[in-house]
Protein backbone atom coordinates (compact mmCIF):
# COMPACT_ATOMS: atom_id res chain seq x y z
CA UNK A 1 0.00 0.00 0.00
CA UNK A 2 1.49 3.54 -1.00
CA UNK A 3 1.99 6.46 1.45
CA UNK A 4 -0.31 9.00 1.02
CA UNK A 5 2.36 11.17 -0.10
CA UNK A 6 4.00 9.97 -3.23
CA UNK A 7 5.49 10.32 -6.39
CA UNK A 8 4.08 8.89 -9.68
CA UNK A 9 5.45 8.81 -13.44
CA UNK A 10 2.94 8.74 -16.44
CA UNK A 11 3.63 7.38 -19.96
CA UNK A 12 1.84 8.64 -22.95
CA UNK A 13 2.76 5.68 -25.20
CA UNK A 14 3.49 6.25 -28.98
CA UNK A 15 5.61 4.17 -31.55
CA UNK A 16 7.68 7.43 -32.32
CA UNK A 17 7.64 9.66 -28.80
CA UNK A 18 6.57 8.61 -25.25
CA UNK A 19 5.58 11.87 -23.40
CA UNK A 20 6.36 11.67 -19.56
CA UNK A 21 4.99 13.55 -16.67
CA UNK A 22 5.60 13.88 -13.01
CA UNK A 23 3.31 14.18 -10.19
CA UNK A 24 2.26 14.13 -6.10
CA UNK A 25 -0.59 12.54 -4.45
CA UNK A 26 -0.71 15.38 -2.40
CA UNK A 27 -1.42 17.68 -4.75
CA UNK A 28 -3.08 15.47 -7.18
CA UNK A 29 -1.39 17.51 -9.98
CA UNK A 30 1.03 17.04 -12.84
CA UNK A 31 4.12 18.58 -14.78
CA UNK A 32 5.39 17.51 -18.07
CA UNK A 33 8.52 16.21 -18.37
CA UNK A 34 10.87 16.18 -22.08
CA UNK A 35 9.40 13.24 -24.43
CA UNK A 36 11.22 10.21 -24.94
CA UNK A 37 11.46 9.39 -29.28
CA UNK A 38 10.55 5.94 -29.26
CA UNK A 39 11.55 3.80 -32.46
CA UNK A 40 8.95 1.68 -33.16
CA UNK A 41 7.25 1.75 -29.72
CA UNK A 42 11.25 1.27 -28.13
CA UNK A 43 12.14 3.49 -25.64
CA UNK A 44 15.49 4.14 -25.16
CA UNK A 45 15.60 2.93 -21.19
CA UNK A 46 18.47 4.46 -19.70
CA UNK A 47 16.46 7.59 -20.48
CA UNK A 48 13.79 6.45 -18.61
CA UNK A 49 15.92 4.56 -15.78
CA UNK A 50 17.43 8.47 -15.67
CA UNK A 51 13.76 10.05 -14.90
CA UNK A 52 13.21 6.82 -12.22
CA UNK A 53 16.56 8.09 -10.77
CA UNK A 54 15.90 11.33 -10.58
CA UNK A 55 11.95 11.63 -9.09
CA UNK A 56 12.18 8.27 -7.11
CA UNK A 57 8.35 7.52 -8.20
CA UNK A 58 6.71 4.57 -5.88
CA UNK A 59 4.29 4.12 -8.99
CA UNK A 60 4.22 4.48 -12.93
CA UNK A 61 1.01 5.09 -14.62
CA UNK A 62 0.50 4.29 -18.13
CA UNK A 63 -1.75 5.38 -20.61
CA UNK A 64 -4.08 2.59 -22.53
CA UNK A 65 -5.38 3.79 -25.55
CA UNK A 66 -8.89 2.77 -26.80
CA UNK A 67 -10.84 2.72 -29.07
CA UNK A 68 -14.39 5.25 -28.51
CA UNK A 69 -16.66 2.43 -27.73
CA UNK A 70 -13.86 1.21 -25.30
CA UNK A 71 -12.68 -1.83 -27.52
CA UNK A 72 -8.75 -2.11 -27.72
CA UNK A 73 -6.89 -1.46 -30.66
CA UNK A 74 -3.60 -3.06 -32.16
CA UNK A 75 -1.92 0.00 -30.20
CA UNK A 76 -2.90 -1.08 -26.49
CA UNK A 77 -1.69 -4.41 -26.94
CA UNK A 78 2.06 -2.12 -27.53
CA UNK A 79 0.72 -0.56 -24.67
CA UNK A 80 0.31 -3.09 -22.29
CA UNK A 81 3.97 -4.72 -23.53
CA UNK A 82 5.68 -1.74 -22.74
CA UNK A 83 3.82 -1.76 -19.55
CA UNK A 84 5.22 -5.09 -18.43
CA UNK A 85 8.75 -3.77 -19.47
CA UNK A 86 9.10 -1.19 -17.50
CA UNK A 87 7.67 -3.55 -14.18
CA UNK A 88 9.89 -6.28 -15.32
CA UNK A 89 13.13 -3.53 -15.93
CA UNK A 90 12.73 -1.24 -12.85
CA UNK A 91 10.31 -3.45 -10.57
CA UNK A 92 7.79 -0.34 -10.12
CA UNK A 93 4.15 -1.65 -9.58
CA UNK A 94 2.33 -0.04 -13.23
CA UNK A 95 -1.61 0.36 -13.61
CA UNK A 96 -3.06 1.67 -16.75
CA UNK A 97 -5.31 4.75 -17.13
CA UNK A 98 -7.34 5.16 -19.67
CA UNK A 99 -6.32 7.82 -22.12
CA UNK A 100 -9.30 8.65 -24.54
CA UNK A 101 -8.74 11.86 -26.01
CA UNK A 102 -5.94 12.97 -24.19
CA UNK A 103 -4.26 14.12 -26.88
CA UNK A 104 -7.08 15.98 -28.08
CA UNK A 105 -8.00 17.83 -24.59
CA UNK A 106 -3.59 18.36 -24.79
CA UNK A 107 -3.63 19.50 -27.92
CA UNK A 108 -6.98 22.05 -27.10
CA UNK A 109 -5.20 23.21 -24.16
CA UNK A 110 -1.81 23.77 -25.64
CA UNK A 111 -3.77 25.64 -28.73
CA UNK A 112 -5.39 28.10 -26.34
CA UNK A 113 -2.09 28.65 -24.29
CA UNK A 114 0.12 29.34 -26.94
CA UNK A 115 -1.23 29.06 -30.37
CA UNK A 116 -0.62 27.01 -33.15
CA UNK A 117 3.33 27.37 -32.55
CA UNK A 118 2.76 25.70 -29.26
CA UNK A 119 1.61 22.59 -30.67
CA UNK A 120 5.32 20.49 -30.97
CA UNK A 121 5.00 17.06 -30.64
CA UNK A 122 6.51 16.55 -27.34
CA UNK A 123 4.70 19.41 -25.41
CA UNK A 124 1.64 17.88 -26.74
CA UNK A 125 2.69 13.97 -25.84
CA UNK A 126 3.85 15.42 -22.06
CA UNK A 127 0.69 17.20 -21.28
CA UNK A 128 -1.17 13.92 -22.83
CA UNK A 129 1.14 12.24 -19.98
CA UNK A 130 -0.14 15.17 -17.33
CA UNK A 131 -3.90 14.51 -18.34
CA UNK A 132 -3.45 10.72 -17.83
CA UNK A 133 -1.78 11.09 -14.65
CA UNK A 134 -4.44 13.82 -13.38
CA UNK A 135 -7.27 11.49 -14.27
CA UNK A 136 -5.46 8.31 -13.13
CA UNK A 137 -5.26 10.87 -9.16
CA UNK A 138 -9.31 11.56 -10.10
CA UNK A 139 -10.05 7.95 -9.81
CA UNK A 140 -8.65 7.01 -6.39
CA UNK A 141 -9.96 7.84 -2.76
CA UNK A 142 -7.11 9.72 -1.14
Amino acid sequence: MLDKTFTVLAFDFGTKSIGCAVGQSITQTAQPLTAFKAQDGKPNWDLIKRYLDEWQPSLLVIGLPLNMDGTEQPLTTRAKKFAQRLHGRFGLPVELQDERLTTCDARAEIFARYGAKGLEKSQVDGISACLILESWFERQNF
